[in-house]
């Protein structure tokens, strides 16, 4: 098995299961996006391979160890999770949200070291918010935040950094920022970058791995071009896409689609032959 990977895992809140018994392989140095309906469990694996949230059972592996028994600091020093609507920054300045990134390496009393003070701004400098160090962070617009708050998580120098849909809310211009960014991270300094995005387009095009799910199952797991064609949208999505090509990377992109109604998929084809005739198949 790889680095990073889960087993079994089984996620949920109260008695309902949002994740079940789902095991998958995050691959090494590469860029994995996880795409899925609304409520499928996208943002509850996140929280749970990052330990934000715990696991009914099954396991998530890092480096060999299971991740429930590893110390919270350690954890931090391994990996780093930018949440979907990441907390107030509300009278901080750039540099001092930055430098919470450093809290894992910290020691005694938590003074910034002068490597702590390197390493933050070598974050912004590779974010392009170096700028910014003394403003407000309520005073950047909302594609330069989302900047900083990637910079908060390099600067805790993780070599796997976890993303929950970190273009929402953004317009074309700063999303299509953000993941050139990111992208950049992983081409030049072998980060590896797992992230929730709801737009296929930008998952084809940025990831080498993607993991549709459905229900809080995997669909299927693969490269764009296992995972971004007809068949695969239909059964995750209910729509009837067209396939194309993206002229410029050459992979493949939902160029339109409608959304099908009233067809019978195969579960509901199960469904209904079972109350028909009371077997199930």
């Amino acid at each position: 098995m790889g680095r990073l990977f889960t087993q079994n895992l089984n996620i949920g809140y109260g008695e309902s299961l949002i994740v079940k018994e789902l095991s998958v392989e995050i691959p090494d140095k590469k860029i994995t996006t996880i795409i899925g309906s609304n409520g499928c469990g996208k943002s509850t694996l996140l929280k749970a391979i990052t330990r934000i949230i715990t696991h009914q059972s099954g396991e998530v592996v890092l480096d060999g160890k299971n991740i429930s028994k590893e110390s919270t600091k350690l954890l931090a020093k391994k990996m780093a999770i930018l949440p979907q609507t990441p907390e107030s920054a509300s009278g901080l300045t750039v540099g001092e949200l930055v430098s919470y990134g450093r809290f894992p390496h910290q020691k005694g009393f938590g003074r910034l070291s002068k490597k702590d003070y390197e390493v933050i701004d070598w974050a912004l400098e590779v974010t392009g918010t170096i700028d910014f160090k003394y403003r407000p962070v309520d005073a950047l617009s909302g594609g330069q935040r989302q900047r900083v708050w990637i910079a908060m998580a390099l600067a805790q120098e993780t070599e796997i950094i976890f993303l929950d849909e970190p273009t929402t809310y953004l317009d074309m211009a700063h999303q299509l920022e953000v993941l050139e960014l990111l992208q950049n991270l992983n081409r030049e300094q072998g980060r590896t970058i797992i992230m929730v995005l709801h737009d296929l387009n930008q998952a084809a095009r940025f990831a080498d791995y993607i993991i549709a799910l459905k229900n809080g199952e995997i669909v299927k797991a693969g490269n764009c071009e296992e995972v971004i064609n007809h068949h695969i949208l239909k059964k995750v999505f209910n729509i009837d896409a067209e396939i194309g090509r993206d002229p410029r990377t050459n992979k493949p992109m939902c160029i339109t689609y409608n959304l099908l109604r009233g067809e019978m998929t195969d579960e509901k084809i199960i469904n209904s032959i079972y109350a028909r005739t009371g077997t199930a198949y």
